[in-house]
């Protein structure tokens, strides 16, 4: 058994999802989720099958994107996988419906940090382990970070 970890592309202005799934037909319900959740998201997304063929099925409706998330997925190379890159959109628009998403069975993260995937190979093939999302913490945020997390969100739209 051999662990290792592998630092995902993330294009500027784009968030990434990672995840689990179970079947065949995920790319094609994870394709809906998104243009019924978010219209005019950009996105591509990649799902690994993990038998049969093998093979990296993509959707989207943005080129580069496809050819990213593709790009993730080969590198991760986890069965039953899947990665979703969004551009014009934040993961919160979609989360949700892709958590109810039937086929979905776990969400790995959701984010626009810096993203290594912690992976373990066997005989089999391969899993993930978890994911290091961004950096570690410098200290608790003071009474000017607060001020400045809450103005930012509501520059955002997030909040009033």
């Amino acid at each position: 058994m051999e662990i290792q970890n592998f630092r995902l592309s993330i294009p500027e202005s784009c968030n990434i999802i990672v995840g689990q799934s179970h079947f065949i037909k995920t790319a094609e319900d994870l394709y809906e989720v998104m243009t019924t959740g978010c219209p005019h998201a950009k996105f591509g997304l990649a799902f690994c099958e993990a038998s049969g063929p093998c093979l990296i099925r993509v959707e989207g409706n943005d080129l580069e994107l496809k050819k990213i998330a593709a790009e993730n997925a080969m590198i991760i190379g986890a069965g039953h996988t899947f990665v979703i890159l969004l551009r014009d959109a934040f993961p919160l628009n979609v989360l949700n419906a892709l958590k109810s998403c039937p086929e979905v069975c776990h969400i790995y993260c959701a984010t626009s940090n810096a993203l290594e995937v912690v992976v373990v190979e066997t005989e089999q093939g391969r899993g993930i382990l978890g994911v290091i999302d961004g950096y570690s913490p410098k200290g608790v945020e003071t009474e000017a970070d607060v001020q400045a997390r809450r103005a930012f969100l509501r520059r955002i739209g997030y909040k009033q």
